[in-house]
């Protein structure tokens, strides 16, 4: 592939993943309005199109032409910048996340991928853990004290939980012997025993792994029973309060997207990413493996949900303990058996 043709099939396939991206975030938000709907006895959207399908249209529609006010007194440099920050560090990490293997059409070849690197987990470890920046900032820019309290709270909390969940991915590291994405994956292939897939979550103790990844990726999103920085009924919205129109959309695309990145990870890390049966002709045996995926990351979405519609919110006070004083001593407890069985073997 020459270097025209590699520019060209880079920029058709960032517009293809940031536009489907994009689209899953403002489902996401009309499926949990759904699903927490009918868990609480309501209907959720159903006016805007057959079963409210074009409620993020609606939304999004209004949010372009809804006024945008600047409060008095704020620091207006980061007081705009901050949502920015927030949203692209978001949406970037998802440059180097593998949807599926490779598409073969003749004599080209491309993986399903923006890019293909080495490092491809300390990239989206890195991108996501600079988000905190944008929330810490628009509280800080808001001069609002509710702004200031949720982020400080998100800053506390992002800090707090990341040591978790970087320490809950050495063990998977440590199996698969590599920090690309792509090689995890592959990694995973096969079966033992013959029937049970040779995913991560089935060894060497990974599934406490895979719970403590899950449960600081809640905390790392922001999202109940982590939900601390915003805290409606303590903090008015937190880090966000000051903020209207766009402005305000942008956070919350910032959010969604991280929650379909921390899908798409745990996927990957634990459950063999785009493993699973192919049939029929090659064609579909290209693709299959993409819907494999997808279904796994609507997975995990639909537990995002599903725990927003049943757990509590933690006081401040329980959250802080939980992170520290659990959570972090069982993530080095697991990766000492993870080495002890490596080892071992």
């Amino acid at each position: 592939m020459n270097i025209t043709t590699f520019i060209i099939v880079s920029v058709i396939k960032t517009a293809l993943v940031l536009f489907v991206l994009l689209t899953a975030v403002a489902y996401t938000v009309w499926l949990e309005r759904k699903v927490v709907g009918h868990m609480q006895n309501r209907w959720g959207p159903t006016r805007v199109g057959p079963f409210g399908l074009l409620q993020p249209a609606a939304d999004g529609v209004k949010f372009l032409f809804k006024e945008d006010l600047t409060p008095p007194h704020v620091f207006k440099p980061l007081y705009i910048a901050a949502p920015m920050i927030a949203v692209i560090f978001a949406v970037t990490s998802i440059a180097v996340i593998p949807f599926g293997n490779w598409l073969n059409v003749g004599n080209f070849h491309t993986p399903f991928q923006i890019t293909d690197v080495n490092i491809g987990l300390l990239v989206v470890l890195g991108i996501t853990s600079l988000g905190v920046y944008g929330v810490a900032l628009s509280g800080w820019s808001s001069n609002s004290k509710y702004s200031l309290l949720g982020g400080l709270r998100a800053s506390a909390q992002m800090v707090s939980y990341e040591i978790a969940l970087g320490l809950s991915l050495v063990g998977v590291l440590i199996l698969a012997g590599t920090f690309s994405l792509r090689g995890i994956v592959e990694a995973q292939a096969g079966h033992f025993w013959g029937f049970i897939p040779n995913w991560f979550i089935f060894r060497g103790g990974q599934i406490v792994a895979f719970f403590i990844y899950l449960t600081a990726a809640y905390a790392e999103t922001n999202r109940i029973p982590f939900d601390l920085p915003e805290a409606e009924t303590e903090l008015v919205a937190g880090y966000h309060t000051e903020y209207s129109a766009m402005k305000f959309a942008m956070f919350f695309m910032a959010e969604y997207a991280n929650m379909i990145t921390v899908a798409c990870l745990a996927s990957l890390l634990f459950l063999g990413g785009w493993g699973g049966p192919l049939f029929g002709p090659s064609w579909l045996q290209q693709l299959l493996p993409l819907v494999w995926f997808v279904l796994r990351v609507f997975v995990f979405l639909f537990i995002y949900i599903w725990v927003r519609g049943t757990l509590p919110r933690f006081r401040y006070d329980q959250l802080m303990a939980f992170g520290w004083k659990f959570l972090l001593p069982l993530a080095i407890a697991n990766l000492m058996v993870t080495a002890i069985v490596v080892v071992l073997k």
